[in-house]
């Protein structure tokens, strides 16, 4: 084992004119000799010239099994690799959105080449609106089936939330495609929005996925990201707290089996004033090869004073060989804030743990899975939708039944 540390309102009326060269960032650092290492000073451009292709040695790839994602790092010739259908809700869902419609590009600007790729080669996003003041009782869910291992394609989703409006959108995969997929989030002033994305792909799939929110004035967002399935799946979360008094929680689940790669690359901002903060991902890893990288970026801005910000990631290696990267890193720029931190870990059972059960009647492989189930609910139980908590549930308990020999199992 191996451990790094450190009625409803329609979107018809919103295609004014996005000029997308007016939102790139500057990216003088990259001509540069010194590698860029922070994440907010980083390339960000809709050309996928500009990025070059990836070699490894870059601070956001070289953790990425690069050989394996390669097809993710060229133009689709044909975007038909997967189906798109809203399963409920689609009485939520507005025009698609064309490059240069809003609101799509009001904030998202890609930081990698799979997701400039993808911007270009979505022709259309599909626009998921929730009215000024609605509360949508039931999740918005979007199911998204890749249509072989073979087959290729890109994909766009903005999901805007109006002013004081309130809704759980849920992006479901399943199959196997080679998909780039970018996901704008958007939650006006005093929105209350959750945003899931759960990947059950099969294991021959590949998915790189940007997904990039920002939370305007008291809004709120909760946003989960849940792996199981997939060969390689590298889903990276971009959240700026914009607004005064806004909140964003960042929440992860990740269950890696052998040769699976699941990867998070995490971006908390706080821009306004008494913004607040948590970040917590959690792992579990069974079989050899198997494998979690886990990237979590705090930048507290200038002027975000009355910060309250936090973030963790707890990995649990369940078997010999596999192999967990953890590296969380914090950047302050003002000392006016009511508190910061961040924290690490990854480690096997507790055999203490074990004895204690053991000792009262309970059979080693069930203490086994009440251990691992106690550490991942608490991320399950964040997301605050019933019916997915108990699915989720369910298959944790899947993948411990057809997991690999235990470490220490038979010793």
């Amino acid at each position: 084992m191996t451990t790094s540390t450190s009625a409803p309102e329609t979107a018809q009326d919103t295609h004014a004119h996005v000029d997308p060269a007016a939102q790139v960032a500057d990216t003088s650092a990259r001509a540069g000799s010194v590698p860029v290492q922070t994440r907010s000073e980083r390339l960000r451009s809709y050309e996928p010239a500009d990025f070059g292709v990836p070699t490894g040695r870059e601070v956001n790839w070289k953790h990425t099994p690069l050989n394996r994602l390669k097809p993710l790092l060229a133009p689709a010739a044909v975007n038909d690799g997967v189906t798109v259908e809203v399963t409920a809700g689609s009485e939520f869902v507005g025009a698609p959105l064309k490059i240069g419609h809003a609101p799509r590009g009001e904030f998202f600007v890609p930081e990698d080449l799979p997701a400039a790729i993808a911007w270009q080669g979505a022709a259309e996003a599909l626009h998921v609106r929730v009215p000024r003041e609605a509360e949508v009782a039931e999740p918005i869910v979007i199911e998204i089936t890749g249509a072989g291992a073979d087959r290729r394609a890109d994909g766009h989703f903005v999901i805007e939330a109006l002013e004081h409006s309130k809704a759980t959108v849920v992006l479901r995969h399943a199959g196997s495609a080679q998909y780039a997929q970018n996901v704008e989030i958007i939650a006006r002033d005093g929105a209350n929005l959750t945003v899931v994305t759960v990947q059950q792909w099969n294991d021959d799939a590949i998915h790189a996925a940007a997904h990039q929110t920002r939370v305007d004035r008291d809004a709120t967002v909760r946003h989960v990201v849940v792996s199981f399935g997939g060969g390689v799946v590298r889903v990276n979360p971009n959240l700026e707290l914009s607004g005064a008094g806004s909140n964003g929680e960042m929440y992860g689940l990740a269950f890696s089996d052998a040769g699976q790669h699941l990867e998070s690359q995490v971006y908390l901002h706080h821009k306004g004033v008494e913004t607040v903060g948590d970040v917590l991902y959690k792992g579990a890893l069974q079989g050899e090869s198997a494998r979690t990288v886990w990237i979590g970026d705090v930048l507290i801005g200038p002027d975000a004073t009355g910060t309250d910000s936090y973030e963790a990631n707890r990995n649990l290696v369940l078997t010999n060989g596999a192999r967990a990267d953890s590296i969380p890193n914090l950047e302050i720029q003002t000392g006016d804030i009511k508190g910061a931190g961040h924290a690490s870990a990854t480690g096997r059972f507790d055999d203490e743990q074990l004895f204690y059960l053991q000792a009262r009647g309970i059979s080693e492989e069930e203490a086994r899975r009440l251990v691992v189930l106690g550490f991942l609910a608490e991320t399950v139980q964040k997301i605050g939708v019933p019916s997915l908590e108990e699915e989720l549930t369910a298959l944790i308990e899947k993948e411990l039944a057809e997991g690999a020999d235990p470490i220490g199992a038979g010793a």
